[in-house]
């Protein structure tokens, strides 16, 4: 099963549940992604770590991630589309998944469904596959309304089962935007108490709300984004180490170097060494 739309303006949105290894649609730059284990599991290497998925897990991805595809047994449901179909930074106040589904650290929200969230999901994936065998001037705005439905439930799957309680909005919305702050200023801020004041609560305030859902503190949140988008350029770009230190916002290299180690156990060059010598053996 393989359903595609795309339009003039390349607006692209797909529903698939066999995507080849070296499908374009795994490495595209642009893509945000849902992928559903319906049966079996599936070996995936995201940001190169290796990542085993059961029968019933949903992880959602941004174009940031760095996606491979290892292996497959069973059914797997891939879900993608770009911010031209659908833009989740336009569309926060609908959906409410900017900064929590999707952000670019490299610790992924993997949802392990119920037996009753699993049949709500297939209903709208059975919804959204008759939409695309429409073919009509209605039908973009249709295959939109359906992934805004899919994002809004695997919203409210995750909140509930990260003990966000019906009336806890503003707690929810908080942490989420702390999230979405640290996304796009990680590189100029790096103290809690920068982030605190832009959301015009205390550090204490906001440990306590991270650390009540069970979350990584604020500060590890922001070390996490830190390292993860290091890794990236050291993985997948030629940038000498110090213009990767200056562009993520350390003050020279030897800070970029100690943070490294302290986040990784490991130096700048073996990390870099081992990982390029490991993606040329595959």
């Amino acid at each position: 099963m393989e359903y595609a739309f795309t339009n003039r303006l390349k607006a692209q949105m797909v529903l698939t549940d066999h995507l080849d290894p070296s499908s374009k649609l795994l490495t595209a730059t642009d893509l945000y992604k849902f992928i559903w284990v319906r049966h079996g599991e599936v070996t995936l290497e995201i940001d190169q770590v290796e990542t085993q998925l059961s029968a019933g897990e949903v992880i959602s991805l941004t174009p940031l991630h760095h996606l491979q595809l290892r292996h497959v047994e069973g059914e797997v449901l891939f879900l993608l589309f770009n911010s031209v179909f659908y833009c989740i930074y336009g569309h926060d106040s609908e959906v409410s998944c900017n900064g929590f589904l999707f952000h670019g650290s490299a610790r992924l929200l993997r949802l392990q469904l119920s037996t009753t969230e699993q049949a709500r999901l297939e209903s709208l994936i059975a919804a959204m596959r008759d939409e695309f065998e429409v073919e009509d001037n209605l039908q973009e705005e249709m295959l939109r309304i359906a992934l805004k439905q899919f994002i809004i439930h695997c919203t409210r799957i995750a909140r509930h089962h990260l003990g966000f309680e019906p009336g806890d909005e503003e707690q929810f919305d908080l942490i989420r935007q702390f999230y979405i702050l640290v996304d796009d200023h990680f590189r100029e801020l790096k103290q809690v108490q920068e982030y605190a004041d832009r959301l015009h609560r205390s550090p204490k305030t906001l440990t306590h709300r991270f650390t009540a859902y069970g979350l990584p503190s604020p500060l590890k949140v922001i070390h996490q984004r830190l390292e993860a988008e290091a890794k990236r350029l050291l993985l997948y770009t030629s940038k000498p180490v110090k213009e990767i230190a200056l562009w993520l916002g350390f003050e020279d290299l030897a800070t970029f170097s100690r943070f490294f180690r302290k986040m990784t156990g490991e130096s700048i060059s073996t990390f870099r060494q081992r990982e390029k010598s490991s993606q040329g053996e595959k």
